[in-house]
Order: structure tokens, then C-alpha cells, then sequence
């Protein structure tokens, strides 16, 4: 099976746990958001607002994986994988205004906070607590190496600590009848949000402006290409992600009269796939005299070809 393949498979599959996430939380939204009117519940409000958020933030994210599908064009030639890079992006930003909207609220319901229904709040923010940890567990096994699935899974699990805090206060308010529990417990957990999002909008702007992904270090990089035997010298280092699990590299590297390029090319690109997983290559082969000589381009580390020289880059 090739490598295409498996990824093809793995995508439709996280696309079918996104669709099952966005479906039951869609239906909660609509559960919580009455029971927060009902039982007069900021921190139910709140976590049914999250939950919207939700909404949006998965089918954001459905929309960018399926925009991301198209084919490359002439003017479009990675084409539209970035797109969910701005996805996460937007995703981040939501998360993190939405919080300093629930703090603002918390604020205002602190000096006098009125009565709130405390076993209504608690029943609601325990199923929504079920159908939380139900739309994390779909997500979590792509989390970690896609920044687009993170943003959706960071909204649901905001949502997931929401309904923790919720259950929380409701507990407090029936035993202790302390109401102040509720905006309490919804600024925690809006400040730990805001975290997350903040992480996950400056991953987002390093991803958008070409830098370098921060699991690699170029330095490192550097004196891994140098150790390769022929290779004199290397200058205009660039690696950066094109999206997430898409990292590539280009350079110029110079290398001894006597080294064919083949030989030398080939060691380089299986030296930065298992070190480093970088498989899009673009290299530009030097002499010790400078003159440039060609430039190779190497696809998902299977080959290596120069391209026509009034396409070369």
C-alpha cells in the first residue's frame, strides 16, 4: 500500500469522527443552551456558547480539509493545503474571544450574583460533560500532528473543562448555596482556554509566514547534510511546513568535482527523511567554484528528477 494511500484512508476516517463530533455536539448546543435559560446559568451559558463555537469550529474544519483536496494549479502550485492552516488560525482567534467575553460576564455577575437552579445546572453540565468526552476521544489520535484537527479538538475540549466547571459550581450552589461559584469557575476555565488558543494561533502565524516547524532544528539540520561524505559546504537553508505533516527544505549545497550527483543526492535525502521526516526537497547541486549546476527535486522521498531549466527554483 502506498504511502498516498494510507493517508487518503486516515483522512476519510478523521473526516467520518469529525462529522459523528459535529452531530452530537450540534444536538447538546441546542440541550445545554435551554437548560442554561432555564437554570439561570452563566457557566451553563457559557459552556452551551463554547459548544456553538464548537459548531463552527468543526465544520470550519471539515470545509478546509475538503477545500485543502483540491488540485494544485499554475497559480495555486502547493495548492489549498494552507488552508487549513487558516482554519486553525480563525479557530484560535474564536477561542480566545469568546473567553474574554465569558470573563467580562463574570465579572458583571460577581458583585451580586443572582440565584442560579443548582441540580438543573448540574444534570445538564454532566450530559454535556458525556458528550464531551465522547467529541475529544473521536478527535484525539489526530490532534497531535495536525494543527487544523486541533483547533476543533482544543474548542471541544474547552468545552469539556466548561462542563467540569459547570458540574462544579452546581455542586457548590446546592451544598453551600455559594452562587458565586458560578462566574468563578467559568473565569478558570476561560483562562485556561485562552492558553491553549494562544498557543495554537502563534503555531498557526509561524506555520502562515514559512518558519521553521519547531520539532526541527536548523542547526541540527545543517551539520547532518555537512556530515555526509563529498558535501563541502551548504548556504541558503530554508525548511519550513507547507501543512501540517507536510514539511519541506530547500538549499544549495556544494560538494567535490569528484562526487556524482546521484550518489550524493540520494544519501542527503534518506539522511533527512529518517532524521528529520523532511521528504519534499528542493536542492541545488554546487562545485567548489560556485557555478551552479543543477537543481534536483525530490517527491515524498521515492525520486529525485531535474526539472526543465526554465522551471528551475
Amino acid at each position: 500500500m502506498s504511502t498516498t494511500h494510507k493517508d487518503h484512508r486516515r483522512s476519510e476516517k478523521s473526516v467520518l469522527k469529525l462529522k459523528i463530533a459535529l452531530v452530537i455536539t450540534f444536538i447538546y448546543m441546542v440541550v445545554e443552551a435551554v437548560g442554561g435559560w432555564l437554570a439561570n446559568s452563566l457557566a451553563l451559558i457559557a459552556d452551551a456558547g463554547h459548544m456553538f463555537t464548537d459548531v463552527a469550529a468543526l465544520s470550519l474544519t471539515l470545509g478546509a480539509i475538503w477545500f485543502a483536496r483540491r488540485p494544485a494549479t499554475s497559480k495555486k502550485t502547493y495548492g489549498y493545503y494552507r488552508t487549513e492552516i487558516l482554519a486553525a488560525f480563525l479557530n484560535g482567534i474564536a477561542l480566545a474571544l469568546l473567553s474574554i467575553w465569558i470573563i467580562f460576564e463574570a465579572y458583571e455577575r460577581w458583585s451580586a450574583p443572582p440565584a442560579v437552579k443548582g441540580f438543573e445546572m448540574t444534570l445538564v453540565a454532566a450530559g454535556g460533560l458525556v458528550v464531551n468526552i465522547i467529541a475529544a476521544s473521536l478527535l484525539h489520535s489526530d490532534h497531535k500532528h495536525d494543527l487544523n484537527l486541533r483547533g476543533a479538538w482544543l474548542h471541544v475540549m474547552g468545552d469539556l473543562l466548561g462542563s467540569v466547571a459547570a458540574i462544579t459550581a452546581g455542586v457548590l450552589i446546592i451544598t453551600f448555596g455559594w452562587y458565586w461559584a458560578d462566574p468563578l469557575c467559568s473565569v478558570a476555565i476561560s483562562l485556561v482556554i485562552i492558553i491553549s488558543a494562544w498557543r495554537l494561533i502563534l503555531e498557526s502565524v509561524n506555520v502562515l509566514l514559512e518558519g521553521t516547524p519547531r520539532h526541527i532544528e536548523l542547526a541540527k539540520v545543517e551539520t547532518a547534510i555537512l556530515d555526509v561524505d563529498g558535501v563541502a559546504g551548504i548556504h541558503d537553508l530554508h525548511v519550513w511546513t507547507i501543512s501540517s505533516g507536510i514539511d519541506a527544505l530547500s538549499a544549495h549545497i556544494t560538494h567535490d568535482e569528484s562526487v556524482l550527483h546521484s550518489e550524493l543526492l540520494g544519501v542527503i535525502r534518506d539522511r533527512l527523511r529518517t532524521d528529520f521526516g523532511i521528504s519534499h526537497l528542493t536542492i541545488q547541486m554546487e562545485t567548489l567554484d560556485n557555478e551552479a549546476e543543477a537543481v534536483y527535486i525530490c517527491e515524498t522521498g521515492t525520486r529525485c528528477f531535474e526539472p526543465a531549466k526554465n522551471h528551475l527554483h
